[in-house]
């Protein structure tokens, strides 16, 4: 989980909205709670005569006094002793007969009704009740003695009372939610009558409906805060990936395919964006609605809700056993992705030679093997979430039937442990609170996906970036040479160098052309220059300046590169050619293409400058695209232009026109030509000859011809 905790670092900076959707859920939580619990007044006013009057009233009172009253008989079934009806000499079996001296006659003698409802409302200190009690001698004698209760109007009440901050914060909730509700039934007649249990139905019903639109608004707003929190992290992870993935090495993508971060970035952060969805929805609210619903099984009876948790911790085990099988196999189902992109990429971008080849079914049969391999990781992904859930399901329910056998065995007993209305919402709110649990119970093996993919993200994210000294100086504008001093390179990954103790000088304002056979390293020579690879050994100094030493951006602002592989973004031409100077006027773009001879046919295009060329120049000719890449690099008028094997693909009257724009480029400018064709080459004010990696000659053309068999043997086949 150590890489998934680290998108927390995404999601802190958006505390306030996190904060704000655990509070909505909570909401949502509370007032599903509430609409369950409903179901004990409506079975109230139902089944039983007292009322829905007597029974908020006979709550009202246990809260208020620690008693509570047997509503047949008015008899005190249970009483707390840390109460005012225990302090006020009041034990479990006393009999409540009436008000002592109440002028009122229902009072003076016993009338439930009317009793707890002037004990719920009454405004005095004190009320003296007659009593019914049984000795607990041998004779059992009853008496009748008058008793005074202290009410909560008595300043020093419940001060008095020994309770804990929990049980003071009890009675207090209780208590506002018993006023509220007594309030609310007040506008009701207080009628037993078929009418009158319709009326209190009805308000009961609408209560519902409220709470119902109220739970529905804060889960509304959940759901959006979420998916905001969610998607504004993801967008933030992807933008510093693909920032980082710029600027590592150009080494690590000559051992790693370009298709395999592109899954990262896209497919993995999809992933997990899915997983946050679920932690910031479900998994938020689920629990939240399972621990709520819990602690109102645990308010109506602790007892049962004890049994039904006791299948809890196995639970446990079985949820982070089916994670770990799921974070292996979704690792190894992203790996199979990236293949398959990898594959995909290759295929459509070679289809020109799969198509004249006949290789189509060859490569339907490999794309083939590696689909299969991802779906048979795909399904024993399936396989486990699928088992989640089940397993789950059958050790909840076999709590639950626990719960249930002792909860029936007590409520037909009438064992006083539990009143019937109220096991049956105690079943309806453990049923929910299951329901929310099992909703939320692939919510682990999500997450451990996701975790999977985290750390396929972060991987790519630790990578190593170009290596840049902090505070570098500025490289100085360039002016007197370039020096290679004994500089040895291999590949990253390699062992075998590809360029040996090179040292090779180019005074400013000259032309120098590197020639040899292929695989000899002329142009990894070249890419030493920009720094996109540092040598292993060996020192490269412009105007006696360590290449290594200077700020990176100040020296790759120096130079232009101009390669066979043209670059083209699925743009406009005029934002390719001013892609090296976004700030460059249209004006300046146009005088670029001239003097690239490019001007003429992006006239003719259907929209000019503003013509779409797509990523890879659709709808122009190689030779097209290389005057727009030239262009580019007349508009950002480098000190130092390299080209590398710039007309090896292009056809005979592109390449007179390319050859024309590059000799007025690089007039007073110091040029690196990297080239096979020997058209490029005779005109060098210097030639350096590579041959396996290391220099074996340097020249004017005239001079490496009478020196040189390895130029000789180039020039023979036309340095191609």
């Amino acid at each position: 989980m150590k890489a998934f905790n680290r998108i927390f670092e995404y999601i802190w900076p958006q505390w306030h909205r996190v904060a704000l959707t655990v509070t909505c859920a909570l909401v949502v939580a509370i007032l599903l709670s509430v609409s369950y619990l409903t179901v004990i007044p409506i079975l109230k006013v139902m089944i039983k005569t007292e009322g829905l009057h007597p029974w908020v009233e006979s709550k009202i009172c246990t809260n208020l006094y620690g008693m509570k009253l047997n509503d047949t008989n008015a008899s005190i079934s249970e009483i707390d002793e840390e109460s005012l009806s225990y302090k006020s000499g009041f034990r479990q079996g006393d009999l409540l007969l009436g008000i002592e001296s109440s002028t009122d006659p229902n009072l003076a003698r016993l009338d439930f009704s009317k009793l707890v409802q002037h004990l719920a409302s009454t405004t005095a200190p004190s009320v003296t009740l007659r009593i019914a009690r049984d000795s607990n001698d041998v004779r059992g004698e009853r008496t009748f003695p008058s008793i005074t209760l202290i009410t909560p109007n008595d300043p020093n009440a419940i001060q008095a009372l020994a309770w804990n901050w929990g049980k003071r914060a009890k009675h207090s909730l209780e208590g506002g939610i018993l006023a509220r509700g007594h309030r609310m039934i007040s506008r009701l007649p207080r009628d037993t009558s078929p009418e009158g249990k319709m009326k209190a139905i009805i308000l009961i019903i609408e209560l519902m409906l409220v709470v119902t639109v109220l739970r529905c608004i804060a889960k509304y707003f959940q759901a959006y805060i979420a998916e905001k929190i969610v998607q504004i992290t993801v967008t933030r992870m992807r933008e510093d990936v693909f920032s980082h993935v710029l600027r590592m090495p150009m080494g690590y993508f000559a051992n790693e395919r370009p298709s395999d971060a592109m899954s990262r970035i896209v497919k993995d952060t999809g992933e997990m964006s899915h997983a946050l969805k679920i932690m910031f929805g479900k998994a938020i609210r689920e629990p939240l609605n399972a621990l709520v619903g819990l602690g109102v099984a645990m308010y109506l009876s602790w007892q049962l809700t004890l049994i039904f948790l006791g299948g809890a911790p196995l639970i446990f085990i079985i949820v982070a056993q089916f994670g770990k099988r799921m974070k292996r196999a979704s690792r190894k189902t992203l790996e199979a992705g990236a293949r398959m992109l990898s594959k995909l990429q290759e295929s459509v971008s070679g289809l020109t030679v799969v198509k004249v080849y006949n290789q189509q079914d060859n490569e339907v049969s490999a794309f083939g093997a590696i689909n299969h391999t991802l779906l048979r990781q795909q399904l024993k992904i399936s396989r486990i979430a699928a088992a989640t859930s089940p397993a789950l399901e059958i050790i909840g329910m076999a709590a639950a039937c626990g719960a249930l056998i002792v909860g029936a065995r007590w409520v037909t007993q009438s064992s006083g442990q539990i009143e019937g209305e109220n096991f049956l919402a105690l079943l309806v709110v453990l049923g929910a609170s299951a329901e929310a649990a099992r909703k939320a119970s692939d919510v682990w093996n999500k997450i451990q996906k996701a975790d999977a993919a985290a750390e396929r993200v972060f991987f790519l994210m630790d990578q190593p970036t170009e290596v840049d000294i902090t505070n570098a100086p500025p490289m100085s504008p360039f002016k007197r040479s370039i020096e290679f001093k004994d500089v040895t390179f291999a590949y990253p990954g390699t062992t075998q160098s590809v360029l040996n103790h090179i040292s090779i000088s180019i005074e400013a304002g000259k032309t120098v052309a590197v020639v040899g056979s292929n695989g000899s390293g002329k142009s990894t020579l070249a890419s030493l220059l920009p720094r996109f690879y540092d040598p292993d050994s060996g020192k490269i100094l412009l105007d006696g300046h360590d290449i290594h030493q200077v700020n990176l951006a100040s020296l790759r602002d120096q130079i232009g590169m101009v390669t066979q592989n043209v670059v083209s973004f699925n743009n406009t031409v005029a934002y390719n050619i001013a892609y090296a100077k976004p700030d460059a006027s249209r004006e300046d773009v146009v005088e670029a293409a001239k003097q690239a001879f490019a001007h003429e046919f992006i006239e003719s295009l259907p929209n000019g400058y503003d013509t779409i060329i797509g990523e890879r120049g659709t709808g122009l000719s190689g030779g097209q695209l290389q005057r727009i890449v030239i262009a580019r690099a007349i508009l950002k008028n480098p000190a130092i232009l390299i080209f590398d094997e710039a007309t090896s693909q292009v056809d005979a009257e592109s390449e007179a026109k390319i050859h024309d724009a590059i000799e007025k480029l690089m007039v007073n400018r110091t040029t690196l030509i990297i080239a096979h064709r020997f058209s490029t080459v005779v005109a060098a004010d210097q030639i350096v000859v590579l041959h396996k990696g290391s220099v074996v000659a340097q020249g004017t053309h005239t001079e490496l011809l009478e020196t040189c068999k390895q130029y000789q043997g180039l020039y023979k086949t036309q340095l191609v």
